[in-house]
């Protein structure tokens, strides 16, 4: 808590918030299998996730355009989800979200279309391309996603990989400012190359009135307690387990999402 955001003040009123725990988060929600560029299968992903405990998770393979990692067009997706829904109804106590990491193309439009977006039960979508564009450029699809009906988080808001690659030019004020009029949620990465959000902007995002998820990148079962690194930055946030949906039971976390709104 000693990062010079009036802590000390607090703690002489005794008003010193509790942060999130990592025993408070209920799923992970940002992950990959080997249909696109993760190294295990949907059922290895869940038996691990399983493991730590959780209620749910997302599967969240890549969309098309991002083909270095053999993204999911319509057809393949609906077929994971079919595959998704097998292994739901076989399942006892948890349950896998119907989901996917969903490109935000060059030109501000959407990797997959909206009747897809529909059908699953979440949505985060990310920035893989386009990183030269300007800041206006690149604030523009963000929040242009952001406000999008079937959107239900941002992914990795920066685009920064640690010590590969700097964040791309941002107005990120101007995206959070979008997110939380949205009801759109903004991702916490844990994954050691990206953590991201940033603690900093995560603190200013809350100020705003975002509302955030945790989730690993998990590329394989053994990156799954990454958790603990995002965890970590929401803390250095002073995030609390009420700023954060996928601390919340299944059902509740549905209740919360946009498209939950966009059902009724």
């Amino acid at each position: 808590l000693r990062e010079a955001r009036g802590e000390i003040a607090l703690a002489r009123e005794h008003r010193l918030p509790r942060l999130v725990e990592l025993a408070d988060l209920r799923g992970d929600l940002q992950m990959h299998t080997s249909e696109t560029d993760g190294k295990a299968t949907i059922d290895e992903m869940a038996e691990a996730a399983r493991t730590l405990k959780y209620e749910y998770m997302a599967i969240t393979d890549h969309s098309k355009r991002v083909t270095m990692a053999r993204g999911l067009d319509a057809k393949r997706l609906r077929q994971q989800w079919q595959a998704i829904d097998r292994w739901n109804a076989s399942a006892h106590g948890f349950t896998i979200l119907k989901s996917v990491e969903l490109d935000i193309l060059e030109n501000g439009k959407l990797d997959l279309p909206d009747d897809v977006l529909a059908e699953a039960d979440y949505v985060v979508a990310t920035i893989h391309y386009g990183l030269n564009q300007t800041e206006r450029e690149l604030t523009g699809r963000l929040v242009s996603a952001a406000q999008h009906r079937w959107i239900d988080a941002i992914g990795h808001p920066t685009g920064r990989l640690l010590g590969k690659r700097q964040p791309y030019p941002l107005d990120f004020d101007q995206l959070a400012r979008a997110a939380a009029a949205a009801g759109c949620l903004l991702e916490l990465n844990g994954h050691p190359e990206r953590m991201d959000l940033p603690d900093t902007l995560a603190a200013a995002a809350k100020q705003h009135g975002v509302r955030f998820v945790l989730s690993t990148d998990s590329h394989q079962p053994n990156n799954l307690p990454f958790m603990k690194y995002a965890v970590d930055l929401a803390r250095r946030a002073w995030l609390e387990s009420g700023d954060i949906a996928n601390t919340r039971p299944l059902a509740e976390f549905r209740k919360a999402l946009k498209r939950a709104k966009e059902s009724r």
